[in-house]
């Protein structure tokens, strides 16, 4: 009897002993997976990021009125080609900017930072604003997107913000200015946007926050941009 107690017993540690063994392989099992599926999650991310879409905050108001502080946008960044991540290089050629596309692109001034525009003129166009009017390839163009807030004429003796030009677009360039046209640091300052230094096309409102009204801008959630 005692021996077969001790073979009880003993089957009884054994069969115990192979219940954790099989729970702590489920444990790393499932340990497993998670870190798989963050990993996956991760890198899909990052992908996205580089050559899909990307969010941006818009921090002023040199895109009033299409776009006001407080809005988040989506870009697609690869409208205009795919690029290598860290490689401002167009690997697969899509499509050309065209005049009126609001875009989001490094600085040229200091390329840290990102600026969001409006094309005005592509490669080969010929600028120029008279007395805050916009000509584009001598063609008078009326407000095409802008405004203007101050009534006030400067002299282009003193500064280009209303008389600048006429200048023409270089190869692989754009001449790009912001909707509040009174309030933008744009290519009328500091010059043109190199297409390699392109980080996509802005197309939707996702987000608006109104930090003076400390609320959401409702209205501006899901338009498209034009």
């Amino acid at each position: 009897m005692q021996s077969a107690r001790k073979g009880i017993e003993g089957s009884r540690l054994k069969s115990s002993d192979s219940s954790e063994k099989a729970f702590g392989k489920k444990i790393k099992s499932g340990l497993r997976e998670n870190i798989e599926a963050i990993a996956v999650a991760v890198i899909l991310a990052l992908f996205i990021r580089s050559f899909v879409v990307q969010a941006f905050k818009i921090p002023s108001g040199s895109m009033k009125p299409t776009l006001l502080i407080g809005d988040h946008i989506l870009v697609n960044k690869f409208i205009y080609g795919i690029k290598i991540p860290f490689w401002d290089k167009v690997i697969i050629p899509i499509k050309k900017p065209e005049r009126g596309d609001i875009v989001v692109f490094k600085f040229p001034e200091d390329p840290s930072k990102d600026f969001i525009k409006r094309v005005i003129g592509i490669a080969g166009d010929v600028v120029e604003i008279r007395n805050k009017h916009l000509y584009v390839n001598h063609k008078r163009m009326g407000p095409y997107f802008g405004v203007y807030l101050d009534s006030s004429i400067i002299s282009g003796s003193i500064q280009p913000r209303d008389n600048f030009g006429p200048v023409t677009v270089p190869a692989d360039c754009l001449f790009v200015m912001g909707d509040n046209r009174d309030h933008s640091y744009d290519s009328r300052f500091w010059g043109f946007v190199q297409l390699n230094a392109l980080k996509g096309k802005a197309f939707i409102i996702y987000w608006s926050w109104d930090k003076d009204n400390f609320g959401v801008r409702w209205s501006r959630l899901g338009d498209l941009l034009k």
